[in-house]
């Protein structure tokens, strides 16, 4: 009898994971999709922001949430570019990428949108921030591509700080055209690690890419 209700108990505990698992993977799957046409109103962007970062309340082992919370927090704040408010979006920003770090420590996607929060603190005032914010932003690319060669994502963000960089300062479509042609080849044969996994970038590379040709 004892060894009827164990079998009965383990029977329903994978039932409700397996139940939980699925609600989860529907809800991120069904946010992730809204991502590309929410680009189309910033605002959307923090709706999605708020959408993730509840799931990732929900489901408290899953970092996958609190990263897209974080990247649609930064692209929120690249794509309205109100320096008054970088700071404050930023620390948000962090706040959840430091929760996804939490759970999944070493990871080159988290490493990449570390790179943007960076970048975005530094558009406050590129002239006296670029010491502190421009090496912190740089630094993390360098270890997302230490931590996933593989990875896209950096070498496409490196490119594109490049090409915005003056000359000068050793940038232009030069030097950033090389670390976008490695992003595209890389894009060619990265595989997500499951349909939930980070896929973005390369439609932005292949533009960025066709404006220094």
């Amino acid at each position: 009898m004892k060894k009827l209700i164990l079998s009965a108990v383990v029977f329903l505990t994978a039932i409700t994971s397996s139940a939980q698992s699925e609600k989860y993977t529907s809800a991120m799957r069904s946010n992730i999709a809204a991502m590309d046409t929410s680009y189309r109103n910033p605002a959307n962007l923090l709706v999605l922001a708020n959408t993730f970062e509840r799931i990732g309340m929900a489901e408290k082992s899953q970092w996958l949430p609190y990263y897209y919370a974080a990247l649609m927090q930064v692209n929120y704040g690249f794509m309205i570019n109100d320096v008054t408010k970088n700071d404050a979006l930023a620390d948000k920003a962090a706040l959840l990428i430091s929760k996804a770090d939490s759970l999944s420590p070493g990871n080159s996607e988290i490493s990449t949108v570390k790179s943007m929060i960076a970048t975005l603190q530094l558009l406050v005032d590129p002239m006296t921030r670029y010491m502190e914010f421009g090496q912190v932003s740089a630094g993390e690319l360098e270890k997302a591509i230490a931590q996933d060669p593989s990875n896209p994502r950096p070498y496409y963000l490196k490119g594109q700080s490049l090409k915005y960089t003056p000359e000068q300062f050793g940038g232009g479509c030069k030097t950033a055209k090389a670390q976008l042609e490695t992003s595209i080849n890389k894009f060619a044969t990265f595989k997500p690690a499951s349909e939930l996994h980070p896929v973005w970038g390369k439609e932005r590379t292949q533009v960025i890419l066709q404006e220094c040709q």
